[in-house]
């Protein structure tokens, strides 16, 4: 089997990883498995079973490499996560937002250190098992929906600078999701059938409000009002609240969902499903990977993960008043977030997107 090169690959300890590495060995690349050392979840329940930053993730990485024969490194960059990503998820429940901790640490984190040590062991590249594509026509890099829509993660990946993403490659953004785990298995990988992972990586448990808590972000206590502003109950802290949330709010006559957290009062404004539909948003420090070129434009907008993109309108800012931009949507969408990411798609490229203000 003739060498087409060295790569890097990011290994989590899940399968998507230990498949992208084991594809590029297969194909010939000379493949160097780094594991980030993000946050130490060793010791939880959750941990237990080898699903989120615990040892267990960086053995089944290891056990992968070991299998297939290449080397494997792990970087500890906890301290580097903490400042980038951790504080920044807590501050931001603290002033009543609602964070997405995946875009802020492919924006500010990931990239930056794994890309460093490619070029330092002399690598073409770096690959990663997210499910995303790059196309290179034309001899620019364009950032594109996954095959799998349900595994797409292109949405999370828009804060990537395309100088980075010029040195990137995706190996699963063609397969489905059972191709890989098939592929997995068809390899011998010791991790085939692990389970994925379905909550935040530095949060196994699932309970970011007892996280922000102990990490002394708890938003300021108040009242849950209704949309004449009467007091309905009294709750224990902004941060316990996001906006479309059900769970938690008084008994009535019809549900009621939050419209709106007020991180200086401390009251949480509830109101009926209908209140929850909004036209138009802002999307603050945006950053373009593939601008159109016109003031103004018509595009996709998906709003937060799991929700389809919208078809709207979208107005920049002129540059001398920041780097912001107005979206107006051709039909309503609800529960629009202050704090959740806002991406821009044209088909299944991504244009750019910014953070909803």
């Amino acid at each position: 089997m003739s060498s087409r090169g060295r790569i890097v690959v990011a290994m989590s300890g899940g399968v998507d990883s230990a498949t992208a590495a084991a594809l590029l060995h297969e194909q010939g690349w000379q493949v160097v498995g780094v594991t980030l050392r993000l946050y130490d979840a060793s010791g939880t329940a959750a941990s237990l079973g080898g699903r989120c930053c615990g040892p267990r993730d960086i053995e089944d990485a290891r056990a992968v490499a070991a299998r297939l024969g290449f080397a494997h490194y792990v970087l500890d960059e906890s301290e580097a996560f903490r400042r980038a990503v951790i504080d920044d998820f807590v501050a931001e429940h603290r002033a009543g937002r609602t964070p997405n901790p995946c875009v802020r640490c492919n924006e500010r984190l990931k990239f930056g250190p794994l890309l460093r040590l490619a070029r330092a062991v002399g690598a073409e590249a770096l690959a990663t098992g997210h499910y995303a594509r790059l196309d290179r026509a034309g001899g620019s890099v364009r950032l594109r929906r996954a095959l799998d829509a349900h595994k797409d993660q292109a949405y999370f990946l828009f804060g990537v600078a395309p100088e980075l993403l010029a040195m990137v490659q995706f190996p699963l953004g063609d397969l489905h999701k059972a191709e890989v785990r098939a592929t997995a298995q068809r390899l011998g990988l010791p991790n085939w059938d692990k389970p994925d992972s379905q909550q935040i990586c530095f949060i196994p448990d699932g309970d970011h409000r007892a996280f922000v808590e102990a990490q002394g972000g708890g938003g300021r206590p108040g009242a849950i009002v209704d949309e004449r502003g009467e007091v309905l109950a009294a709750h224990a802290g902004t941060h316990h609240f996001t906006v479309g949330q059900r769970k938690g709010l008084p008994a009535g006559r019809a549900p009621r969902f939050v419209l709106r957290v007020d991180a200086g009062s401390g009251n949480v404004h509830t109101g009926p499903r209908a209140d929850l539909r909004r036209h138009g948003l802002r999307v603050a420090d945006v950053r373009w990977l593939d601008h159109p070129g016109s003031d103004c434009l018509r595009a996709h907008v998906q709003i937060r993960h799991h929700c389809a993109a919208r078809l709207a309108t979208l107005t920049p800012a002129p540059r001398d008043l920041g780097t912001h931009v107005d979206v107006q949507f051709d039909s309503p969408v609800e529960a629009v977030a202050p704090g959740q990411a806002a991406v821009f798609f044209d088909g299944d490229r991504v244009l750019g997107g910014g953070w909803i203000a």
